[in-house]
């Protein structure tokens, strides 16, 4: 038990060696898929005894190799870490689940960079320091060019590469922020920042405030903050089904950092307390707006679900942004739904394409539906989540989150925002069904290129039942049904979070009680 934080990390890893050890043909697909899921099946025993043991509010420390903290790699766990633990366990269930439906077998070496970016999503979660934040990093976005690429040819191919380009220029920033910080302060220790940082003299208090702005801008473009969003509609959109649905946690990841640096290394009291979440707030705000526009400008149910993974990422800015233990708690709450839902989305829009053939999933071509009674269910319960409606979790999360907004100018700017943007977001989601599941052959009145892109019914033909991808769907909405049902436990538990991560003082007191004397200098 004294190793349970590092074995997150440790189990994806062995995983990947041996997934890759199973690729030769003359072994199949079985031994990699039974590689595979044990080691998603102990991810999800892991994270659930992580969950257990953070729920008191202690945070625990690992020095690997029991190296000190300036030298070594330092994992801490507390409440925020081991609930995005989970959170991306039961994700990668989900997802390997609509991947084992036959996707990994075109995909040359996919489960090994499914584990790899299991691993780097954990260690994410997990690490301690900003030095080895930048490190995972780095492995979870190479697993996911190779998720990305994999077989890809054309759109999808140009897509990858921008996707690509992108990160390598944003990890190159953080490597220019992480040098400045510590020639700055001499640490990269997230704990110790946050006392040094604390305590920056006047002179070079205009340094650390660039130093760690660089470091934000680098989370906020990886969570696709304004102007640095444009990444991710090509990019989600033209992702394998799988893939796409995994990402749902990538901007999570930049959002978590965001979380964890703006409230422990910026977060205790001094000259830089909170410096960023001003305009974090104003920048969450103008990109919920854009990406409401994006949701009811969409022509395909994949480029919807982009902008709606963009729509959930611009309300979470805001609910942080607040900061406050209140709405902080209420995103963690509506952070999980939305990580849920909108991967579940994901997975829907492939089998309305695989079913609907060269209509793919697009809402501008009139076509039937074969067999769309299960998709068209499946899509309801996603978009009354999706948009916020009762009684699903996207409702609890944004009505628990409103209530927390504090009291002042900026209440009623918030509320009407993220009221509006639902509502645009709900007539886009109902437009989108429209056209998909009822719309099937040209009204009276439709114009000659609306009766031009028509699809006959007798060329459509019912895709392939592939039960496995229906039952990963299925899976990601029970997620959100499960929210519900145990929303007075969770709701609990993300408040406590909250409520943790507004008190970095006694975050900072229990890791230097925790590490061995002179383990920081």
């Amino acid at each position: 038990m004294a190793h349970l934080p590092l074995l997150p990390i440790l189990v994806p890893l062995v995983a990947a060696a041996l997934a890759l050890m199973f690729e030769h043909r003359r072994f199949g697909m079985a031994p990699q898929r039974i590689v595979a899921w044990t080691s998603m099946g102990l991810m999800l025993v892991l994270a659930v005894l992580l969950v257990r043991g953070a729920a008191g509010g202690e945070v625990g420390v690992y020095l690997v190799g029991d190296w000190p903290a300036r030298l070594g790699i330092a994992l801490m766990v507390d409440r925020l870490a081991a609930l995005m633990l989970l959170v991306a366990a039961l994700l990668g269930i989900g997802c390997l689940l609509h991947a084992c439906a036959g996707w990994d077998r075109r995909a040359p070496h996919f489960h090994a960079f499914f584990q790899f970016q299991m691993m780097g999503i954990n260690g994410a979660f997990l690490t301690g320091d900003v030095f080895n934040l930048f490190v995972f990093f780095e492995i979870l976005l190479i697993a996911s060019y190779g998720l990305m690429l994999s077989g890809g040819r054309g759109e999808r191919l140009r897509a990858g590469l921008h996707y690509v380009s992108f990160n390598i220029a944003a990890s190159t920033l953080f490597l220019v922020a992480l040098g400045l910080v510590y020639g700055l302060l001499g640490t990269l220790n997230m704990a110790e920042l946050a006392v040094r940082v604390a305590e920056v003299g006047p002179q070079d208090r205009a340094l650390v405030q660039a130093a760690g702005g660089l470091l934000l801008v680098v989370f906020c473009a990886k969570a696709a903050l304004l102007p640095m969003y444009l990444w991710l509609p090509e990019t989600y959109t033209h992702a394998p089904a799988a893939v796409a649905a995994l990402f749902a946690v990538m901007t999570k990841v930049g959002l978590y950092a965001v979380l964890r640096v703006g409230s422990l290394v910026f977060g205790l009291a001094g000259p830089l307390a909170g410096f960023a979440w001003p305009a974090m707030l104003v920048l969450g705000a103008i990109t919920l707006v854009l990406a409401a526009l994006g949701v009811l400008a969409a022509r395909r149910l994949r480029s919807l679900a982009a902008y709606l993974a963009l729509s959930s990422a611009a309300t979470l800015f805001i609910a942080f942004a607040l900061d406050s233990a209140g709405t902080v708690g209420a995103g963690l709450y509506y952070l999980v739904h939305s990580t849920f839902g909108g991967a579940a989305l994901f997975l829907l829009a492939d089998l309305v394409r695989r079913r609907r053939g060269a209509a793919s999933d697009r809402k501008d071509v009139v076509a039937a539906l074969p067999g769309s009674t299960v998709p068209a269910a499946l899509y309801l319960v996603a978009a009354v989540s999706l948009a916020g409606l009762p009684p699903l979790s996207g409702f609890i999360g944004k009505l628990v989150m409103l209530e927390a907004v504090p009291d002042g100018p900026r209440t009623f700017w918030v509320w009407l925002l993220v009221l509006g943007s639902s509502f645009m977001m709900l007539v886009g989601l109902a437009r989108a069904g429209t056209r998909l599941f009822w719309r099937q052959e040209p009204w009276p009145d439709a114009s000659p290129e609306q009766v031009a892109r028509y699809v006959p019914r007798e060329q459509m033909r019912e895709a392939p039942s592939r039960p496995l991808e229906t039952a990963a769907t299925v899976l990601l909405l029970a997620y959100g049904v499960a929210m519900v049902l145990g929303a007075s436990p969770m709701l609990e538990y993300t408040r406590a979070t909250g409520t943790q991560l507004q008190a970095p003082e006694a975050y900072v007191e229990q890791v230097r009680a925790t590490l061995p004397q002179g383990r920081i200098p």
